[in-house]
């Protein structure tokens, strides 16, 4: 839960953020690798980048599952420049996947360097794929995954190109899904992985009230916003959900908070660990997914909360702990499936904090929108007055904290 050290981290000389890749249940299975480097290198420099390589294979292919962590490959974007003019980095195959991308000049020389590769062992993807386009056929024996744009057909379109690749055994990679709707229109077109943000844009019921623990849980947080809250109130709040308190409790007791004694009651916890470190485990449990949703979602808010309390820290920030709540708090409407304007009414948080999810307003607002453009590869936008490298480190080491605490979480429930 403490800050990073910039010095304690290995700095790269790259922007890198990364894009989930899901299967027809929502799992991750992959990520698509978004990068931005100066020299425009990035993949000819694996070869001889040992830190590189390491992060993208120990933090960047990191999934959470359940109580472990497991390792997803990573796609990474390649053209026939560099797979003619270079030797491909000796990469572990099973933890990347080639993305030859569309603007590629599909020549027989490049088909036969593919035919190579793949006979090598590499998986390739095709991207970008266009079937008036004749540049393409040569390389649908050859290729695993085709990539198919959404945005570039209209959808009554795609079951006839879905049927002719299904003919050759390639996986369908269906891109920029970004609503619930094309997703389950892709799912029974057929395409077997899907990437795009309709996780974070669910079908949103209006009036829809929040419930159950989480319910509870807005309960305890309006509670610890008030000056003249005590521990005995906080937890008389907290008992009208036993099992939630039980939770709260086993993950106090976990290791990672290392107490020299047991702790058996959440006023008890108060007072050992104050009133924020408490607010931010009532976050951290706000977060959590309902049984039938992906954990996607809780550790992209997880991820994005940390990031933006990072980043706040780097810059000297007042309440870096309150950049942590924007941040976690910017995806609840995704989790609840509540609109985020009827969610913010009624969830007990400060205007200005409202006013940062809602309209991007004062640092925490300002911070968030960074970190969002930030997540989408959207290099071009950042803002902040921060070295680039630093941003980086901020986003790695929040990869690794969301991952630590939901393995936590999970081990301790």
């Amino acid at each position: 839960m403490n800050s990073i050290s910039t010095v304690d981290e290995q700095q790269l000389q790259v922007l890198m953020a990364r894009q989930p890749i899901y299967t027809k249940t929502k799992e991750v299975v992959a990520f698509e690798l978004l990068f931005r480097d100066e020299s425009g290198q990035f993949v000819k420099g694996l070869k001889d980048d040992e830190a590189t390589l390491n992060v993208l294979l120990n933090t960047y292919s990191s999934v959470p599952d359940k109580s472990s962590v497991r390792q997803a490959p990573l796609f990474l974007k390649v053209n026939d420049t560099f797979l003619l003019e270079h030797d491909i980095p000796e990469i572990p195959r099973e933890s990347f996947v080639l993305e030859v991308i569309g603007s590629t000049a599909i020549t027989p020389k490049l088909v036969e360097r593919i035919d190579f590769l793949v006979k090598e062992g590499f998986k390739v993807a095709l991207a970008d794929y266009d079937p008036t386009d004749p540049r393409f056929n040569a390389l649908l024996n050859l290729v695993h995954i085709v990539k198919i744009d959404l945005r570039k057909f209209q959808l009554d379109e795609l079951p006839n190109v879905v049927r002719q690749l299904r003919r050759k055994g390639m996986e369908l990679l269906a891109d920029k899904v970004e609503t619930v709707d094309e997703f389950q229109a892709c799912q029974r077109m057929g395409f077997d992985l899907f990437m795009g943000y309709f996780l974070s844009k669910p079908q949103l019921v209006r009036g829809r009230r929040v419930q159950g623990n989480k319910l509870v849980l807005l309960q305890i947080l309006t509670e610890l916003n008030n000056p003249n809250a005590t521990s005995e109130s906080i937890e008389a709040l907290a008992l009208r959900d036993p099992e939630l308190v039980y939770k709260i409790l086993r993950v106090i007791n976990s290791a990672a908070f290392s107490l020299r004694r047991e702790v058996t009651s959440l006023a008890h916890a108060i007072s050992l660990l104050g009133l924020d470190q408490i607010r931010r485990w009532v976050m951290l449990f706000l977060s959590v997914a309902e049984e039938g949703q992906p954990q996607e979602l809780t550790r992209a808010m997880l991820q994005r909360g940390r990031m933006c309390e990072v980043t706040a820290e780097m810059l000297e920030r007042a309440n870096p702990m309150n950049h942590f709540f924007v941040g976690l708090l910017s995806q609840l409407d995704a989790l609840m499936e509540i609109p985020m304007d009827e969610l913010m009414a009624q969830v007990p948080l400060d205007q200005r904090l409202k006013a940062a999810i809602l309209k991007y307003a004062d640092s925490e607002g300002e911070i968030l929108q960074n970190v969002e453009f930030y997540e989408r590869g959207d290099f071009a936008h950042l803002r902040l007055p921060l070295e680039k490298p630093y941003l980086e480190v901020a986003y790695r080491h929040s990869i690794s904290w969301a991952l630590q605490v939901l393995t936590q979480m999970a081990e301790e429930q």
